[in-house]
């Protein structure tokens, strides 16, 4: 499985069509003999709006090469939603740690009615109306793990009808 994450992720990365936004740059502190000495991490959400979006973690002591690195580790994990006219095609829940977070199909013209650190994870995976509620932690990286979760989980009704053996008319 890894394996063909790794090919789709290269795939991705030679169309060039992909957009990052910076969604969280946290800022660690070590305390040495001559006082702090900071390092940085920050959390990236890679997609191409077209229905692919990945979810990265990069660290270093400088936040431009943080940045570079989550980039990066986002490509890797990019992966395909399941979309249906630029919404979700049916409820579905995410988990992450205390994190839960609700996608719920909207009609045309509703928009993305998301928190501030979910809204671009939803809008570079291509999904113009929806609607969200995050209960428990709100922490963005549990928070976008969980939606990232739920996007996962997103079947359209042909991978259904296949799974149960049913033909849809």
């Amino acid at each position: 499985m890894a394996l063909k994450q790794r090919f789709a992720a290269e795939a991705f990365e030679g169309e060039g069509a992909t957009e990052d936004n910076v969604v969280q740059v946290y800022r660690c502190a070590k305390v040495v003999k001559g006082g702090r000495r900071f390092s940085f991490a920050a959390l990236v959400v890679v997609g191409d709006r077209r229905g692919h979006v990945g979810l990265g973690y990069g660290k270093a002591n400088e936040v431009p090469q943080a940045v570079d690195k989550g980039i990066a580790d986002a490509r890797k994990s990019m992966f395909s939603v399941n979309l249906r006219n630029a919404t979700v095609p049916h409820m579905v829940t995410g988990h992450c740690g205390a994190s839960r977070v609700v996608l719920v199909p909207a009609s045309e013209g509703t928009g993305v009615i998301a928190g501030k650190k979910l809204r671009p994870l939803l809008e570079l995976a291509g999904i113009r109306n929806v609607l969200t509620k995050a209960y428990g932690s709100t922490s963005p990286k549990n928070l976008l793990k969980a939606g990232m979760d739920a996007l996962k989980h997103l079947r359209t009704p042909e991978m259904v009808s296949e799974l149960r053996g049913v033909r849809i008319e």
